[in-house]
């Protein structure tokens, strides 16, 4: 469960490498916040259960609630799972940037750290009209699916490999 202390909360967003639960292990990260992942929330499954392998208990949000923690002055540090990097930034996984850009903001130091599976570029429409194999669309909606997308280096503290 969150605490209400100020500055106290990392978020992780997208699937990354199981190492890096093991580096917030051995630094005492108790408040672990996993954005769910959408559309296939497969961040949610796979971070979720590789933190519970560790006994860290993260707390799982919607990835539009991020935003809110930013707002209430509860981010410590934001961590993004990366396809591949460069001079000029980094291929993140959907959502990273919004997140990059709510650091750098908020004065948040934001972390890249290598993804844990490859993801394909763009998803397919019906997977952003379901949520959790249920449909939530009307027939007819269409919808664009972009998996990720590129960070500026600006934007990122610093890259683990």
């Amino acid at each position: 469960m969150l605490t209400k202390k100020e500055k106290s909360v990392v978020l992780v967003q997208g699937v990354v490498k199981g190492s890096l639960f093991d580096l917030l292990k051995k630094r005492k990260t108790t408040d672990i916040v996993v954005l769910e992942g959408r559309p296939n929330l497969e961040a949610a499954r796979q971070s979720t259960k590789d933190l519970a392998k560790r006994k860290l208990i993260p707390t799982l949000i919607a990835d539009n609630m991020a935003g809110v923690l930013f707002y209430k002055n509860l981010v410590k540090e934001v961590w993004l799972s990366y396809q591949l990097t460069d001079e000029n930034g980094a291929l993140c996984d959907i959502g990273g940037l919004i997140l990059a850009v709510l650091g750098k903001r908020h004065n948040i130091p934001v972390y890249i750290y290598p993804s844990g599976r490859k993801s394909k570029l763009l998803g397919v429409s019906g997977d952003i009209l379901k949520f959790n194999g249920t449909r939530v669309a009307p027939a007819g909606v269409e919808g664009y699916v972009p998996l990720v997308e590129w960070v500026p280096q600006k934007y990122i503290t610093k890259t683990y490999e």
